[in-house]
């Protein structure tokens, strides 16, 4: 080799410092391609810490030619590190050409992907200590050991990464930091024993539009098509994927579709990678400030989506992090990036290696609805599976509430039993079954109940607790009239001979002291009509909250009457079924004074004849019953 000229040069395959992917056998199976300026055979030769390494001594891989060269290194071992030397050999074996490439470990890669919170804003002085074990392939395509922050956005290669931030990138003093690549790095090395390299593809503030797979014949240009770029130049193959990403799709537009484009990205990744069940682990969205409370719903959309991914999409894993800590109004602590890193992992493992790595992330296994110790009172039992140890809260567990029709209500006290939380409510088991249940509702919620092994309960709801009904906005405006006849002298037939004034409220709860003065000092009873329009045939339910006796007809027919209604009054406490036809429906209302004591009512309906699905997908189409 003395006196050989070095003209070959490595484009694809394998470089100074990085980590290649193992096989299911612990070996390296690479293709290796480049330029070179002779023909001949290529021959390759390893060593590690100065001795011949997995007998690897000039052995034959490939062919030069024609300005090119390529080649299959085979039979690397996990761990290193490598020294390689690829030569190209004439005729006569004797080496002509050579590259030397130093410091190459066997293990595992991960795709690093989504936007900032990946890409890594956590404050740099949580940064990790370096491992040598664990590398990065930086965004100026060189490895390095692996030291936050790995997305070195002002160096980047790829051109999409400068024509995301305005046709320049960034200067070094912008990039923020810590994300949760290195901690998983580092975790997975200790699980695993074998080396990690990190391929950094994040971008901060990007969507899944502009992650669509379709783009990737821009190469560069695109950020699935640099992903895929940088996995090629790496060797092509990869353990898996660890996700980051959702912030910016939770708009009207994006959210109804982020199940679906996850889907697409994930086929595609699978498709490029050669792995048919190639591992995605993903992050469930944290928390937001100053969000608008408009579009509230739209970040649990997300949240909700990506907890329900797993059973969609297999072999995929979502790890919770609504109880981190924030750096800023949207970006996860430095520290707290170190611990949703080691989730990550664990989470990976778990998807790899089955429960001999541990428990999947904690999910919902069962909510069922009990009755309160001597109160009409509800408690909502929630069991969680893959629960390690006992749940456990740094004092009152706080996260979970009610709610429906955008009416979102804390549960009172919330108590953790090994792996339960006692959800106490305000409403008896009937009413409750109206009700969505929750945990993190909104998009800054106080969530901070975790596992003994620092893994927070995932973001959900809504989750219907009852049968599957579609509500109708709660009845504003009505027809009042006073009836001075008390209630136990109503009979079954409908009020007769009134003259009504119409009234209008402000809010939901139809305050009768407001609408007649001498309501809280006559025993009479107030008369509310109401008219409706079904423009096909339902099967309604009329949902009535009430503090005091009451009664109600629907097109003259008497369908319910409680004279024991009472203090407090509060949203669907009764439930009463009936069909209505295709045309306009007369309801009336009669509420009892209760000596002074019934200040007034909820009225709204609801459809019964629905599904879960209907609900979910068809909401916006489903027919309901129109108030006039």
């Amino acid at each position: 080799m003395v006196g050989a000229q070095v003209h070959m040069q490595i484009i694809e395959g394998i470089f100074d410092h990085m980590v290649l992917q193992r096989d299911g056998h612990g070996v390296c199976d690479v293709d290796v391609r480049g330029t070179c300026s002779t023909f001949g055979r290529v021959v390759a030769s390893a060593r590690s810490r100065g001795k011949i390494a997995c007998g690897l001594a000039a052995r034959d891989c490939g062919a030069a030619g024609k300005g090119r060269f390529q080649a299959r290194l085979r039979g690397l071992e996990s761990g290193g590190p490598y020294d390689i030397v690829m030569e190209v050999r004439n005729s006569a074996n004797k080496c002509v050409e050579r590259v030397r490439v130093r410091d190459v470990l066997v293990g595992d890669v991960w795709i690093l992907g989504g936007q900032s919170n990946m890409q890594g804003c956590g404050r740099q002085r949580h940064r990790a200590k370096p491992d040598p074990r664990v590398r990065a392939c930086y965004l100026d395509d060189r490895w390095r050991t692996a030291l936050d922050p790995i997305h070195n956005m002002h160096a980047a290669i790829d051109p999409v990464h400068r024509d995301l931030h305005g046709g320049t990138l960034p200067p070094p003093e912008r990039i923020a930091g810590v994300g949760p690549g290195v901690a998983f790095g580092h975790e997975m090395l200790r699980r695993t024993g074998v080396p990690q390299g990190l391929l950094a593809c994040a971008h901060g503030g990007t969507s899944m539009a502009q992650w669509n797979p379709a783009l990737k014949k821009l190469g560069g240009g695109s950020l699935y098509g640099a992903t895929m770029r940088r996995l090629i130049k790496n060797g092509g193959k990869v353990s898996g994927v660890v996700w980051y990403q959702g912030e910016s799709d939770a708009n009207s537009e994006s959210a109804p579709q982020y199940t679906a484009a996850m889907r697409r990205l994930i086929r595609a990744l699978r498709r490029d990678c050669g792995d048919a069940h190639l591992p995605i682990a993903l992050v469930q969205l944290s928390r937001v400030i100053d969000w608008p409370p408009e579009s509230a719903h739209l970040w649990n959309s997300i949240q909700d989506q990506q907890r329900r991914l797993p059973a969609i999409i297999r072999n995929l894993t979502t790890a919770p992090a609504i109880d981190l800590r924030l750096d800023d109004s949207i970006h996860i602590e430095g520290s707290d990036q170190h611990r949703l890193g080691r989730r990550l992992a664990e989470a990976m493992d778990v998807l790899r290696r089955g429960r001999v790595a541990g428990r999947p992330p904690i999910k919902v296994r069962a909510i069922k609805i009990e009755r309160q110790p001597d109160r009409d009172m509800a408690i909502v039992i929630v069991e969680f599976a893959n629960v390690i140890g006992t749940l456990h809260a740094a004092g009152r567990a706080t996260g979970f509430s009610f709610g429906n029709a955008g009416s979102i209500l804390d549960v009172y006290d919330a108590r953790l039993e090994k792996n339960r939380a006692l959800l106490y409510a305000t409403k008896p088991p009937a009413a409750l079954r109206m009700e969505n249940l929750y945990y993190g509702a909104g998009t800054n919620p106080v969530c901070n109940i975790t596992d003994d092994a620092d893994r927070s309960l995932p973001v959900f709801g809504p989750i219907l607790l009852g049968r599957a009904r579609a509500f109708s906005p709660f009845c504003r405006a009505f027809d009042v009239a006073y009836l001075p006849k008390s209630f136990d002298r109503l009979g079954a037939a409908t009020p007769g001979n009134l003259r009504y004034k119409r009234w209008i409220s402000s809010g939901d709860f139809i305050d009768s002291r407001k609408i007649y003065d001498q309501w809280p000092r006559e025993d009479g009873c107030l008369v509310y009509r109401a008219m409706f329009d079904c423009r096909e045939k339902m099967l309604l339910d009329l949902l009535l909250g009430y503090d005091g006796p009451v009664a109600a007809w629907v097109d003259g027919r008497r369908i319910v009457r409680d004279p024991r209604g009472t203090n407090p009054c509060y949203s669907d406490q009764l439930s009463v079924k009936f069909t209505a036809q295709t045309r306009q429906h007369e309801l009336l209302i009669a509420l009892g004074n209760q000596q002074g004591l019934a200040w007034g009512l909820m009225v709204r309906l609801a459809r019964r004849d629905v599904t879960r699905t209907q609900i979910q997908i068809e909401k916006l189409t489903i027919a309901m019953p129109q108030w006039q």
